[in-house]
């Protein structure tokens, strides 16, 4: 991949890029801090709604991830999609807005909240995104990459400007 470079453009663009990059994938590894300092990642369902600096997830409020914010709010999301790798970087709070949970509510949470949108475990994590670093590449299979690492070679290109890019993005 090239160099990590910060990503110069608006913070809208920031923002639709991101969002470009996370749309299709479900699931993230979501990172939080102990308060020994040990690092726990857990998958989580980002819920499909437009981003917009933002990232929501549901959970239960006695649940170790929520301990964990609570006692530093700094978490990671990472998501890896189709040769596309993306690092969040944020804060998290708790949100209990009754609405809010109905815009983002599904039935197959049932599986984890018996009681629907009135489980009273049931809590909102906003995640307010600060940064994002994202590692895109171009060659999707082992064929189009050996023909990238033969045309840096011989171009005397690194391997990641012909096979993909890395930016970072600030999104605050």
């Amino acid at each position: 991949m090239t160099q990590n470079r910060t990503h110069t453009h608006t913070h809208a663009e920031n923002i639709q890029k991101l969002s470009d990059l996370i749309k299709n994938i479900k699931i993230a590894m979501l990172t939080t801090v102990s308060s020994s300092g040990e690092l726990h990642s857990r998958p989580m369902q980002t819920q499909q709604v437009a981003f917009d600096g933002t990232l929501w997830f549901f959970t239960g409020r006695d649940t170790g991830k929520v301990i964990e914010m609570r006692n530093d709010r700094h978490v990671n999301v990472s998501y890896v999609g189709d040769n596309t790798y993306v690092s969040v970087s944020g804060r998290a709070t708790l949100v209990d807005d009754r609405k809010k949970k109905e815009s983002l509510w599904d039935p197959m949470f049932k599986a984890w909240f018996p009681d629907g949108l009135d489980d009273p475990n049931l809590t909102l994590m906003k995640v307010s995104v600060d940064s994002a670093e994202y590692w895109d590449s171009k060659a999707p299979n082992p064929v189009i990459k050996l023909v990238g690492f033969v045309e840096a070679i011989i171009t005397g290109k690194s391997a990641g400007e012909v096979l993909g890019e890395n930016e970072r993005l600030d999104i605050r």
